[in-house]
Order: C-alpha cells, then sequence, then structure tokens
C-alpha cells in the first residue's frame, strides 16, 4: 500500500534538542565529536562538510600529517564523524537564528525551524569579492575563488592568483604545477604569507610576482580573456584565460543579530567561546579568534561544545 504523502505531511513530532551545530567545516567537526562523545541530543546543519579546509590544496602544518591535501584532510573529517549517530542535516543553509524565550530557534534554507537549548555557531567564511568591472559577467567563466576545486581546467594555460597572504600563495602554488605561468598580484608593497611558502613561489620559474599592483579591469569574450592593472602608477595589460581570487574573506555571521561583533562583523567570544548571548557559542573563523587557521578551527570547536555542555549541566 502507498501512503498519500500530502495527507500527512503536516505531522511532526516536534523535538527540542540539546544543541545545533550550525557548520562543518573544522570547528564545527570538531564540535560535532565531542557533542558525541558527551551524549547530546544535537543536530549538525552544514552546506558541506570540510568547509573552507576542504578547498586548500597542500596542508604541512596539522598536528599528525607532515603532508595531507585539504580534501583527503576533508574525508578524514567525515570519516570521523561517521564513527558516530547524530542527526547530520547536510546540503542545507541556514538562514536565520532566533530568540525564542530561553530556546533558539534555527531556520533553514528549506524554511524548515529547529529549537534547541545551545547553538554553536561555526559557519566560517566566504570568499571577498575583487569588486572590479568583470568579475560578476566573468566569475565561472575564467574567474573562480578556489584553486584546488577548479585549477584543473586551467591546465597549461596563463593565469592571475589576486592576493598576497597564505590563501593567495597556496593557490599560487597548486597552480605552479598545473599553469604555464602564474601571475601572483599582491596590493601590497610584500607579500604577507607563511615564509616557507614564500620562499617557493619565489624558487618556481613560472611565476611573476607584482606587488603594489591593483587589478582595474577584468575582461573577455565568452570567457577571460584578460586583465588591466596598475603598478605604481603605471597602467598594463595581461593576457591571460584564468584569475583565483583570494583576497581574503567575510564571516558567515548574518544569520545572528542579537549578538556582538566587532567592526569586521565577526562575533566576539570569549576564552571559553561564550557570546555575548548565554546559551550561544561560537567557534572558528566566523569569531574575532585572531588566527584562521584549521588546527587553531579544530580546538575552538572542541572548546565550544565543552562550554555548551557545562552551560547545559547549570541551566
Amino acid at each position: 500500500m502507498q501512503l498519500d504523502r500530502q495527507k500527512f505531511k503536516c505531522y511532526h513530532i516536534f523535538v527540542i534538542k540539546d544543541l545545533i551545530i550550525i557548520g562543518a567545516g573544522p570547528a564545527g567537526i570538531t564540535a560535532a565529536v565531542y557533542a558525541a562523545r558527551k551524549k547530546l541530543n544535537f543536530s549538525v546543519l552544514t552546506k558541506d562538510i570540510g568547509g573552507q579546509a576542504a578547498w586548500s590544496g597542500d596542508i604541512e602544518n596539522y598536528t599528525g600529517y607532515q603532508f595531507i591535501t585539504g580534501p583527503d584532510l576533508a574525508l578524514k573529517f567525515k570519516e570521523h564523524l561517521e564513527k558516530f549517530e547524530f542527526d547530520l542535516q547536510e546540503g542545507i543553509g541556514v538562514n536565520k537564528i532566533e530568540r525564542n524565550n530561553q530556546l533558539f530557534d534555527v531556520i533553514t534554507s528549506r524554511s524548515e525551524r529547529f529549537s534547541t537549548k545551545t547553538v554553536v555557531v561555526a559557519s566560517g567564511k566566504s570568499p571577498r569579492f575583487l569588486n572590479v568591472p568583470g568579475e560578476i559577467e566573468y566569475k565561472n567563466r575564467g574567474i573562480t575563488y578556489c584553486a584546488t576545486c577548479d585549477g584543473p581546467i586551467f591546465s597549461n594555460k596563463v593565469v592571475a592568483v589576486i592576493g598576497g597572504g597564505n590563501s593567495a600563495l597556496d593557490a599560487a602554488l597548486q597552480m605552479i604545477r598545473i599553469a604555464s605561468r602564474v601571475y601572483l598580484i599582491n596590493i601590497t608593497d610584500k607579500l604577507t604569507g607563511d615564509p616557507a611558502m614564500q620562499e617557493k613561489i619565489i624558487a618556481a620559474k613560472n611565476v611573476e610576482i607584482l606587488n603594489n599592483t591593483k587589478v582595474l579591469e577584468i575582461y573577455g569574450g565568452k570567457f577571460v580573456r584578460g586583465m588591466k592593472v596598475e603598478t605604481m602608477g603605471k597602467v598594463r595589460e595581461i593576457q591571460l584565460e584564468g584569475v583565483f581570487v583570494e583576497i581574503g574573506s567575510v564571516p558567515n555571521s548574518d544569520i545572528i543579530d542579537f549578538v556582538d561583533k566587532n567592526q569586521f562583523q565577526e562575533i566576539v567570544v570569549n576564552c571559553t567561546n561564550e557570546t555575548s548571548v548565554p546559551g550561544v557559542f561560537a567557534a572558528g573563523d566566523v569569531t574575532n579568534v585572531p588566527e584562521k587557521q584549521i588546527i587553531v578551527a579544530a580546538g575552538e570547536g572542541a572548546k565550544a561544545t565543552l562550554a555548551a555542555f557545562r552551560y547545559l549541566s547549570t541551566h
């Protein structure tokens, strides 16, 4: 016998969770591992597993691994999660967190509503845009924000990486092996990423580093064909087929508007990952913790769940 789903769609067992974790990057995954070990009734709501760690290339500073790629580390994270039984909602975004008396309601991109006693916001960051002419037009038509995801598309082509920090250096190191030539375009007078990464880039024969250089425009036909840049007042055109924008990121904190944030819109937390609102905790890159590193985010996720557990034990 086949049930009429329309007939039964309004029936729903309403369960108040102990904890909802938003995001499954290094912070959210670690928070989930600790929540499972504490036997909490919790859910994880996330668009993907691994977060920005999955977009990284070669990772050489995560304890326990002398070398591992971002996708491989994300896979290890997922395998660890699968050791536990809990409610994992993958492929789902969060639109809003609301206060509901002593509880919190989490509204998803599917208009579902989850109620919980505590929340850990581990929603991470999203790439920052250049905001130059041509960027919107050529997004996904030669402009990309993830070398790990899209790098192989540009095999043996001329590309540019925009930025001077670790994310830009990571992208450049990946593209050195793939592209025929890489322009590293940095708006400041020197690169700011890890010295070890800089040494590898400087030693590469197919890289040209352009410091004190600003992107003015990206242009092309059906796909990107080139860009205009300005170096020390002199305008130059560079013919290329790919642009990797790696100029930092912005916190995904707009889903919650009732906690304190700093001037960068990062959620302000104390040393135990408490926000300005009791019962709401935050961890990882979405917070004001200064070092945006995978291993730091993982530790912050553990601290956030332990703090949530203490809160639940006393309320």
